[in-house]
């Protein structure tokens, strides 16, 4: 029984087998830079991906979530309210931004020139989100930064959760709809968006945070406690809307 306790106490440890605090800071701050080469790849998942939405290829916007950047940005931000480093937080804040505004203007511009004006079924299953996207969003962020953080890199996990969040496809829709005045489709493809983003960033901080990162900055208790608050604060106003939309879904 000692045994089976010992086993089932050790099983969920996440600090059993993590790399070093500064491999793990070196792997998740490196995959959020912006860089010209992640640039250029970025260009080109917006490309594959509003190729594949605009023509209805599941296959084409899978390959698309393969390649997209944006994931690294995402956790690169988690790393810097974990390790209560501002001047990091800022400078993939902005990254972010810039990546996030270079995707909406390729993918806008594309779907400008496509000859394909119609909707496919690819880009409206991108404007209903739901709580199920919020809970696919939330385990997928906790896989991304537990793969990132082990001694042994599991390079598998990160595509996976590439795929399973979909962060491309709603930036992409978003470009749809902005090149042919959908506002009503737009606001759900944003939402969709910030739902992946935000989940994502918060269950990577968690985990980040379980395992003792460093801190660059000394906080108070009394700051910590403010600056969780304000997080599950955020949660909550993002997660409202996807529940009224999941009771509509269910009782329609």
């Amino acid at each position: 029984m000692n045994d089976f306790r010992y086993a089932l106490k050790h099983a969920f440890r996440l600090a059993e087998d993590s790399a070093s605090h500064e491999e793990i800071k070196k792997r998740i701050l490196s995959g959020g830079q912006v860089t010209g080469t992640n640039m250029c790849v970025l260009i080109c998942a917006i490309l594959i991906a509003s190729v594949g939405l605009n023509t209805g290829s599941t296959a084409v916007i899978i390959g698309a979530m393969l390649i997209s950047p944006l994931m690294g940005s995402i956790l690169a931000m988690a790393y810097g309210v974990a390790s209560a480093d501002s001047h990091q937080l800022k400078r993939n804040i902005y990254g972010f931004l810039i990546q996030l505004t270079i995707s909406l203007l390729v993918s806008t511009i594309y779907f400008l020139l496509s000859p394909i004006n119609e909707a496919s079924s690819e880009l409206m299953a991108r404007t209903q989100p739901t709580f199920y996207d919020v809970i696919i969003a939330t385990a997928g962020g906790f896989a991304g930064i537990i793969g990132s953080t082990r001694h042994d890199k599991v390079n598998n996990i990160i595509p996976g959760v590439a795929i399973a969040t979909a962060l491309m496809p709603p930036v992409c829709t978003c470009g749809y709809s902005i090149a042919h005045g959908e506002w009503q489709m737009l606001s759900g493809a944003a939402y969709l968006f910030i739902v992946n983003c935000y989940f994502i960033f918060l269950s990577a901080m968690l985990i980040l945070d379980i395992l003792n990162i460093p801190k660059v900055s000394t906080l108070t208790d009394k700051q910590w406690k403010r600056i969780k608050k304000k997080m599950i604060r955020n949660a909550v106003i993002v997660l409202i809307p996807s529940i009224v939309f999941t009771y509509l879904m269910l009782t329609d």
